[in-house]
């Protein structure tokens, strides 16, 4: 996913006409904000806020109709905001409230001057099939096993990298395991439009996986995504973040408990399915202490969340803490241990010299799990701020664990520090959701590689704020992120393939790609709007470069189309929090 210069062509094993020949097939995004009315493509719960952006035109109307889909009857009317201007768009907009509507239905909004809106629909169960469709993307990268048409429908593959002969890299190398032995880490999900397995990503995502259950267990219990596994008694959720444990507890060296940062080939592969890719040797990476921690978290978590499963996986939850534990103690003893590329590795580097992040979410897991002070005295939480959680800075997943735990923590827990944190954060987002023309959480520097990530985590952290103290503004706000990547953007994108009026078409991603159906894989988010364009040389030219526009419907373009594990994970939590806390 963290791309290198020329990665495309280099991906495609093409030269460079060849590469100019293959982007004449795609298309982009029109430039400029969509000229019509925008708001959630997908739907709303009956009693959320209910939100459109409606175009500040000369002359348009002042009152909005809702009308039935069905049959054009009236069913409430309002008046349209003052216009707001938004920077990231340069785009002034007028804001049509109708969260007065509740009744299930499907409704068009009207506003004279302004062709109808998309087709929405309000209703308890709107966001179920799209959450079972964003979770389900995980099978659809899943390492190491076919997809059969059974549960994948024309999606169905042969299997693809089994990784079960890998072999460890010179930089990896220890005593007992010299560079060029082979080794078996089968399993896990293919990272994002690539084939590399990077404990990064996955370290955040598997937890924000074994967090949507454990913070909602109602309702991910009832969520089945028609996986090989459905009906084995445990829920669909629990069963897709295990087959990425499996993978992540492989990368353990048993020796000395540190973790292998990644597990890639030497460059990227073509842009083919996944079987007919395994040309090159697999190896493991280099151990850090990034990846140490960001291990030593997710299986303290999966140890306390699969405690109530002992039948289904008999010392699971015994063996994760141990893992936990023995990665935690490895990374006291290289406590500064950063990951670079070697020389002869071009793949996705998840580099990342701050480590003091990774050291706080650490220890908040194991203090939650073991109830050991030591463990929250090494957190130093009043050293830690609250930040919107992304691979790189997972600060803000140990607040949210501390405050989803909050009231069974032992006497040297801070429960106000704890709450004035994650309150705190919240409140920072809710005064920029507040004052946006757009009304979402987002400035124009938060538009980065993965931007539809970083809305889907500030709306996670404003739902825990929501949790603890239930100011409605928190959960406003954190429906208003949701609607922006639904559709209630500038562009009148839903950024998750297929779902919506528009989606994505091209995204990067070699499934995607590779296969011969002409629709993408459904369920995955885009990564969206990204001003720093890393592709721009090697890419069609982007429609626009404001922040908010600079998004490119193209193969091509990994800095704004690719999909993500990481940037998946936290719209499941959405869907499946928003669902339970209407």
């Amino acid at each position: 996913m963290r791309a290198l210069s020329m990665r495309f062509r280099l991906s495609l094993g093409l030269g460079l006409g060849s590469t100019l020949g293959l982007l004449l097939a795609g298309s982009a995004a029109a430039a400029g904000p969509a000229p019509r009315i925008k708001l959630n493509q997908i739907g709303y719960l009956p009693q959320a806020s209910k939100l459109a952006l409606v175009p500040a035109a000369p002359g348009a109307g002042a009152s909005f109709d809702v009308v039935s889909a069905d049959n054009a009857r009236v069913v409430l009317q309002g008046q349209l905001g003052r216009p707001t201007s938004w920077a990231p768009a340069n785009d002034t907009v007028r804001v049509a409230d109708f969260s007065a509507l509740r009744t299930p239905g499907r409704y068009r909004l009207r506003v004279a001057g302004q062709p109808e809106s998309d087709v929405f629909t309000v209703g308890a169960e709107a966001y179920r099939a799209l959450d079972g469709a964003a979770l389900k993307a995980f099978y659809f990268n899943r390492s190491g096993t076919a997809l059969a048409a059974r549960h994948a429908g024309p999606y169905a593959r042969p299997a693809g990298h089994p990784d079960d002969w890998v072999l460890v890299h010179a930089s990896a190398a220890s005593s007992t395991r010299p560079a060029g032995t082979a080794i078996a880490a089968a399993r896990g999900w293919y990272d994002a439009g690539d084939y590399n397995k990077y404990i990064a990503s996955s370290a955040i995502s598997t937890y924000t996986l074994l967090a949507a259950y454990e913070h909602f267990p109602q309702w991910f219990a009832r969520l089945d995504t028609d996986i090989p596994e459905s009906g084995d008694a445990v829920p669909d959720i629990l069963d897709e973040a295990m087959w990425n444990l499996d993978w992540m507890l492989a990368m353990q060296d048993p020796e000395d408990g540190g973790v292998y940062h990644k597990l890639t080939n030497l460059r990227f592969d073509a842009m083919v399915l996944p079987h007919q890719a395994m040309r090159e040797p697999r190896y493991v990476v280099a151990k850090s202490t990034a990846a140490a921690l960001g291990f030593a978290a997710t299986m303290a978590t999966a140890s306390r969340v699969l405690a109530g499963h002992e039948q289904r996986w008999p010392g699971l939850a015994a063996r994760t803490l141990a893992a936990a534990e023995r990665a935690w103690a490895w990374a006291q003893k290289h406590p500064a241990l950063p990951f670079k590329n070697p020389p002869d590795v071009l793949t996705g580097e998840y580099g990342d010299a701050r480590l003091d992040d990774e050291f706080a979410w650490a220890a908040a897991e194991l203090y939650i799990t073991t109830g050991e002070d030591s463990y929250y005295t090494a957190l130093a939480p009043e050293t830690v701020s609250a930040t919107v959680p992304a691979w790189d800075d997972v600060r803000g997943l140990a607040w949210m664990s501390l405050a989803h735990h909050r009231e069974r923590l032992g006497p040297s827990a801070d429960r106000a520090l704890i709450a004035s944190r994650v309150d705190g954060l919240a409140a920072r987002l809710a005064a920029e959701w507040r004052a946006s023309g757009y009304r979402v959480a987002m400035k124009g520097a938060d538009f980065v590689w993965g931007s539809n990530a970083v809305v889907l985590n500030q709306a996670m952290m404003l739902l825990q704020a929501y949790r603890l103290n239930g100011k409605r503004d928190y959960l406003d706000a954190a429906q208003s992120n949701l609607d922006f990547v639904l559709g209630r953007n500038p562009l009148g994108l839903s950024f998750v393939t297929g779902f919506g009026a528009r989606t994505p078409q091209h995204p990067h991603h070699r499934p995607s790609l590779g296969d011969a159906v002409a629709a993408p894989v459904p369920g995955f988010v885009a990564g969206g709007p990204n001003p720093l364009q890393q592709d721009r040389a090697e890419c069609l030219p982007y429609p626009g470069s404001l922040p908010a526009l600079s998004y490119l419907d193209h193969a091509c373009s990994y800095a704004s189309n690719e999909v993500a594990i990481n940037w998946n994970a936290p719209l499941v939590y959405v869907l499946g929090a928003l669902s339970t806390l209407r």
